[in-house]
């Protein structure tokens, strides 16, 4: 069973996770919630399409203009404020790798630590801890925040993705985390090159099988850009297939732009895995 918040979620239900950037320069949308409004609009929109959990992220994952703890707290801590003040029940994750950010952001009302970059301030899961919310432990290949890899190589890559984020999932729980509010996320793009990213999505039966509950990532990322040769803005349907996959294999947890798109296809995968009834089965009855 995994606890977020105030919500619980049966092993075989697929949880949404849709991203909120409150930056201005990131990948996909170019800042386009980083003002109030537009991020408070696109929270409704995306609860209203089926996402049990909003994403928001003081600064973008690649390469760029420095952004300090201070910024990035400004960035996201009053927003997630306004967000539990506005939805109540929704559960609030905030991607961060930084332990100052987490502290200040659980104070306001943060359900869930996203942690993309592999535990690289160990601080964060006792702030985790001490808070009593979710972590997401992820594998970055040890790469530092907001670098890209270089030739990165991997005896065995789901050996590692497996090493890595068991041991921080264990080392959270130690610390008091508690154990249902704890994900695992292979970290598609982060420390790996395009056939590391593919071979982890073949391969995620093998974290399905930790029984910890596995995170995805997927969302118009480079691996989908290259594996289909397309631009950011055409990799929705890459994503989308991607996503199907993972969902076959056992994945819980979805990190998304296109919320609606996204819900169609676990839909449509837990059907046919047998997890979920057709929402209407007339054919062949009448």
């Amino acid at each position: 069973m995994l606890r977020l918040g105030r919500r619980e979620f049966d092993p075989h239900e697929p949880v949404i996770m849709a991203i909120v950037n409150r930056t201005p320069d990131s990948f996909y949308d170019q800042g386009a919630t980083f003002r109030d409004e537009p991020a408070l609009d696109r929270v409704e929109q995306a609860v209203s399409e089926g996402a049990a959990i909003i994403d928001i992220g003081g600064v973008k994952a690649g390469p760029g203009e420095e952004v300090t703890a201070e910024e990035e707290a400004r960035r996201t801590v009053g927003f997630v404020a306004e967000v539990r003040r506005r939805f109540p029940d929704v559960i609030i994750s905030v991607d961060t790798w930084r332990h100052e950010v987490g502290e200040a952001v659980c104070e306001a009302g943060a359900n869930l630590l996203n942690d993309a970059w592999g535990g690289v301030d160990p601080r964060l899961a006792e702030v985790a801890a001490r808070y009593g919310v979710g972590l997401v432990c992820t594998h970055a290949g040890g790469s530092e925040p907001r670098t890209r890899p270089h030739r990165i190589t991997y005896d065995d890559v789901m050996a590692d993705i497996l090493r890595v984020t068991v041991g921080l999932a264990e080392r959270a729980v130690a610390l008091g985390v508690p154990r249902e509010s704890v994900l695992i996320d292979p970290g598609h793009d982060f420390g790996k090159n395009t056939r590391h990213s593919l071979e982890a999505t073949r391969r995620l039966g093998e974290m399905v099988a930790t029984g910890w509950p596995v995170l995805v990532s997927l969302s118009n990322k480079d691996f989908v850009g290259e594996t289909l040769d397309k631009p950011v803005k055409e990799r929705v349907v890459g994503t989308l297939a991607t996503t199907a996959v993972s969902a076959w294999l056992g994945a819980q947890v979805y990190r998304v732009h296109e919320v609606a798109e996204t819900r169609q296809v676990l839909d449509m995968v837990a059907s046919i895995a047998g997890h979920r009834p057709p929402a209407v089965a007339r054919r062949g009855l009448a």
